[in-house]
């Protein structure tokens, strides 16, 4: 039997904090004597009453959690959350419906980056903060489900990361507690310097933090329709660049190098292949755009460096048309899409240590095939890899192309064109944000889309964040018996 009222009771709580959070987008519209204050203040107030109401319905008991309700609980959270997320958006002068406002929310939230808003230059303040701050929240969120929650639920090949988390020898603090609170404080610090600099080149303060908390939770919200190409500024870029990498390694090694640890950034195997694939990505696209005499040196890596980190970070920031680079360059962004950062950060997609996994497996295949009697280990930042890990990994990537064609497929029978609808599966299930295209690019976004384009989109941010099977398995008919 399913025990719900813990699940209700830890909604509640989190609908309560959203409600309070509501309370800043209405003090910067109320400084600014825009009178959508009021918009927040009444959305703060029905997420508080039903918030409440839950709190009151389901308090008492035990709230601890089995695997199964851990899963509903996950899945019901994110849902819940841009729910009643997007209510600002509907109640706002926007004069959008609430399809618009849930896409806008989730894509926030969920720190993909996908927007259906125009004419961001001259949004209130509120709703420009309120984007930024649903995409700060969603990445810390992100950063505790990594590192607490998907370990214990075993998907994807994230157990690997379960070891690391319970071993007594290996505790970076004593207790969840306290590293769910150190990885805060990091994560503030990383905001505040972000902001700082971002300031120092040229942006407003208001710019500065609002670009500060998406950059950083990688997820792309601008309060300009230009994004960061209306800046016009090489140091803005550089910043964002050193600040989305940032993002996207794991913030428990940053936790790690305050205690005097630094070493271990580099002694992870995930970094290394992430800022190594980094480097030779950008360098291959810098020598295209200069090659191609689209740039000069300097701008071409600057361009190439910015768009590339932005896209294989997740993040979706954009300081160029990069659909006008020719056909090279599209093919290669299209395809570092599905490349993503380090587990336990902020970014999406399918991930390094994955593909890590998969080349071990595939290593050790073909050693096999050669030598059938030859014993070859199997190991993963220096540790031995467990069958059902690799299993999970393998499972997974599975699951994602095939939930990519599926994806691509119905949006294309909507009505997108080849190239929207292909890139649209791509950057919603990898969370990273525009697409490719006139309407979904980098220059345009996704207000045009049809409202079941939408909500497809919608399901595959959601499914993309989760990784996948935390929402899959709860369509099993035998998840929910007994």
């Amino acid at each position: 039997m399913f025990k719900y009222r813990p699940i209700c009771f830890i909604i509640s709580l989190l609908l309560i904090a959203l409600s309070a959070a509501m309370l800043l987008p209405a003090l910067a519209d109320g400084l600014a004597g825009n009178p959508d204050w009021l918009v927040f203040l009444v959305s703060a107030g029905v997420t508080l009453a039903i918030g409440g109401m839950l709190a009151l319905q389901s308090i008492g008991g035990d709230i601890e959690l089995n695997l199964r309700e851990a899963f509903l609980l996950t899945t019901a959270a994110w849902v819940a959350l841009s729910a009643f997320a997007a209510l600002p958006f509907v109640f706002s002068t926007l004069g959008i419906d609430y399809t618009d406002a849930f896409f806008e929310a989730i894509s926030g939230l969920t720190t993909t980056g996908s927007t259906v808003l125009v004419g961001l230059d001259t949004m209130p303040p509120g709703l420009l903060l309120w984007r930024a701050l649903l995409q700060w929240m969603g990445g810390i969120g992100i950063i505790v489900m990594a590192v607490a929650i998907l370990p214990f639920l075993r998907v994807g090949g994230m157990q690997l990361f379960q070891t690391e988390s319970s071993d007594r020898s290996d505790k970076i603090l004593p207790r969840p507690g306290q590293i769910a609170s150190a990885i805060l404080s990091v994560y503030i610090a990383l905001t505040v310097a972000c902001a700082v600099l971002y300031a120092a080149f040229g942006m407003t303060g208001f710019d500065a933090l609002a670009h500060a908390m998406t950059t950083l939770a990688t997820g792309g919200y601008s309060t300009k329709d230009g994004s960061i190409s209306y800046f016009n500024s090489p140091g803005i870029e550089w910043v964002g660049t050193v600040f989305m990498i940032a993002g996207a390694l794991p913030f428990v090694l940053y936790v790690r190098a305050i205690q005097g640890r630094v070493w271990m950034f580099w002694g992870d195997s995930q970094v290394r292949v992430f800022l190594t694939s980094l480097l030779i990505i950008v360098g291959l696209l810098t020598l295209w755009l200069w090659s191609v005499g689209l740039y000069d040196p300097a701008t071409a890596l600057r361009l190439a460096a910015f768009n590339v980190v932005s896209i294989v970070t997740t993040t979706g920031y954009a300081s160029a048309d990069y659909g006008a680079w020719g056909g090279f360059a599209v093919m290669m962004i299209l395809i570092v899409t599905f490349l993503g950062g380090c587990s336990g950060s902020t970014s999406g997609a399918i991930k390094i240590f994955r593909f890590q996994v998969l080349a071990v497996i595939l290593r050790w295949q073909l050693n096999r095939l050669f030598s059938p009697n030859g014993v070859f280990p199997r190991r993963y930042n220096g540790r031995p890899l467990a069958d059902d890990a690799q299993l999970s990994v393998v499972a997974f990537f599975a699951l994602f192309v095939t939930t990519f064609g599926v994806v691509a497929i119905l949006l294309g029978a909507v009505g997108l064109d080849f190239i929207s609808a292909v890139s649209g599966a791509a950057t919603a299930l990898a969370n990273v944000g525009p697409g490719l295209g006139s309407e979904i690019g980098p220059s345009g976004n996704f207000a045009n889309l049809p409202d079941i384009g939408k909500w497809i989109l919608s399901a595959a941010m959601l499914l993309g964040r989760l990784e996948l099977f935390t929402v899959y398995v709860l369509f099993l008919p035998q998840f929910w018996r007994g």
